[in-house]
């Protein structure tokens, strides 16, 4: 059976680079237009050098068929699935990002480091580290989401999420190691504070890309130190 994303960034350590790509959206059901799914992200638009970072990285892959490029607008960090969007209503939504902001008051931005590029079958991803920066927003996200629905979150717990940003998805089958070797394993180290968390709806398939952010939470701004 055919890891999924995130299954493959829990062992990323423990596995090899893959042998070969395989079509992301073969056997995976997506939602048909006029449905959707509700989730929590860490949207990288407002981040200039994560934006750069893989505009040059989709650059060097621009040549291979098969790959189906994220749009930069839209990078992001998954953070949680809450689930269908036909389970939250307008008001659920509000609840949630209310409960959010609350617990994310006092929380300062998150310093992380990006520069591996993690391969998967099914995607080429960028590792967000230090994971433990991000546990209060992750936990936050699943706590809210809990606290509204009365379900508990469906993810993974803290110690096992592992942050990514996607660059782009496997369309077809083929051999990974040219587009291994034309990317490599690594890009020029960037280091940002992540202040924002947002809750957004996907409207339709997946790689529409139809998105439309429902609010975004800042995170608490530290104290500038006196001259």
């Amino acid at each position: 059976m055919t890891r999924s994303v995130a299954e493959n960034c829990e062992t990323e350590d423990r596995m090899s680079l893959p042998d070969q790509l395989t079509d992301r959206w073969q056997n995976r059901p997506e939602p048909p237009p006029g449905e959707g799914a509700v989730s929590w992200h860490l949207l990288m638009r407002d981040y200039p050098e994560v934006v750069d970072m893989a505009r040059q990285a989709q650059q060097r892959l621009a040549g291979f068929d098969g790959l189906h490029m994220t749009p930069l607008r839209w990078l992001h960090v998954t953070t949680l699935l809450a689930g269908p969007a036909a389970d939250f209503s307008p008001d659920k939504l509000r609840r949630m990002t209310e409960t959010a902001a609350d617990l994310l008051a006092s929380t300062p931005p998150a310093a992380v480091t990006l520069e591996r590029i993690i391969f998967h079958p099914e995607a080429i991803m960028l590792g967000v580290t230090p994971a433990e920066t991000l546990t209060a927003i992750y936990k936050a996200a699943r706590s809210a989401t809990h606290r509204v629905t009365g379900k508990p979150a469906p993810d993974s717990p803290p110690a096992r999420w592992r942050p990514h940003i996607t660059i782009c998805y496997s369309t077809s089958s083929q051999p990974a190691k040219p587009i291994i070797d034309a990317l490599g394993t690594q890009l020029p180290c960037c280091d940002i504070d992540i202040d924002a968390l947002s809750l957004v709806v996907q409207h339709g398939p997946e790689r529409a890309w139809d998105w439309s952010i429902v609010s975004t939470i800042r995170l608490a701004t530290p104290p500038r130190t006196k001259p």
